[in-house]
């Protein structure tokens, strides 16, 4: 029997293979009331034999870091979506994937949790990417939660 290989669902997460820093803003919200501004800085990688992109996420505030973040990005070929697994700092338990597509040259992923809905859009335009991280009560009405601009350093 012959071992799978990668396809083309898999070769196109590669668009956000590299070191990428950037600036942040982050809304009001519960866990920060204030808002205010962060840098950012993503390392994404191939794994697993090219089935999985693999993140590593921190970001720095008042120059300490501040929060960090792990983060498998996969393509789910049963259920036709991309998948996203995050773990973080924040030591939430995910409890399961958030289910992205391709909408032109953004990955969106959307997750329902205990707490909230939350939606992250990747746009990737050569060696920048803008994320925007958006969370709702009902899924329906979204609030940004942060936005970021990230340039490719490595």
């Amino acid at each position: 029997m012959e071992m799978p290989a990668p396809g083309e669902q898999h070769k196109v997460l590669e668009r956000l293979v590299g070191v990428w820093e950037g600036e942040e803003t982050l809304y009001p919200s519960p866990w920060d009331p204030d808002g205010g501004t962060a840098a950012g800085r993503y390392e994404a990688r191939m794994g697993l034999d090219g089935f999985f992109l693999i993140v590593d996420n921190e970001q720095r505030r008042g120059g300490r870091v501040n929060y960090r973040g792990h983060g498998v990005f996969g393509w789910d070929a049963r259920g036709q979506c991309y998948t996203m697994y995050w773990f973080d700092s924040v030591g939430l338990d995910p409890a399961g994937p958030a289910i992205g597509s391709w909408d032109g040259t953004a990955l969106v992923f959307e997750h329902e949790h205990h707490l909230a809905h939350s939606r992250h859009t990747f746009t990737i335009a050569g060696d920048q990417f803008r994320l925007l991280l958006e969370n709702s009560a009902s899924g329906t009405d979204w609030r940004p939660f942060l936005e970021g601009t990230y340039h490719r350093v490595g």
